[in-house]
């Protein structure tokens, strides 16, 4: 039985794959280059410092910075970031995703979200989602980008569910109960991905059951 879920946050729950590319390309401007939609796709779901690599290496600047400088940059990023969901709404939650939390609440399903944002209690805030999650793991609380399962490894831990012993997105999958926990994880579903949030239209928390 599905005691806990485990929620990615962009893509699954609201898109905020747009602000942070355009807070992306908006520094690779200042550094005179353009970074383009389809290298901005490398930095989804990926760590602030590590989305920095991928940036100025599509400028060829991945030597020219000391790591004081990187913590400027990606400072810096952050800050037109922060401007941008700061404006943020309920209207920017995804379809299907307010009914099925309020479904597993009513359940007594414990949720948690497990995302490499530092800023994902902010955007939980802004769409008036966080009295829905029973904890929330971001990147303050974790060092290891996903598809690491860090993330997820620690959402269960604080949601007390056992026997957790690894866990990977899936994309293929006809459900949202397919994005889950595959190393052995017997209570726990894990929703990721970019394309996981349409699988939430018209699922009910009584379809969430282990995978095989």
């Amino acid at each position: 039985m599905i005691t806990c879920c485990i929620f990615d946050l962009d893509g699954v729950i609201v898109d905020t794959a747009k602000y942070h590319y355009l807070a992306w390309a908006a520094l690779a401007r200042e550094l005179g280059f353009e970074f383009t939609p389809e290298q901005g796709e490398a930095t989804k779901g990926v760590s602030r410092m590590a989305s920095l690599d991928i940036v100025l290496r599509a400028g060829g600047l991945e030597e020219r910075f000391t790591p004081e400088e990187k913590e400027r940059l990606a400072a810096e990023k952050n800050a037109r970031y922060l401007e941008y969901i700061g404006r943020m709404t309920a209207d920017e939650v995804l379809p299907g995703v307010l009914p099925f939390l309020q479904e597993l609440k009513a359940r007594g399903v414990k949720v948690v979200l497990g995302s490499a944002s530092k800023n994902a209690g902010v955007i939980l805030d802004r769409c008036g989602l966080r009295p829905l999650f029973d904890h929330i793991v971001d990147g303050t609380l974790v060092s290891k980008a996903k598809p690491d399962p860090e993330v997820f490894a620690k959402g269960a831990e604080l949601a007390g569910v056992r026997g957790l012993r690894g866990c990977r997105g899936r994309h293929r999958s006809r459900h949202a109960r397919r994005h889950a926990f595959g190393g052995g994880g017997r209570q726990s579903a894990a929703l990721r991905g970019h394309h996981a949030a349409a699988h939430l239209r018209g699922l009910h928390a009584g379809d969430v059951t282990q995978p095989n």
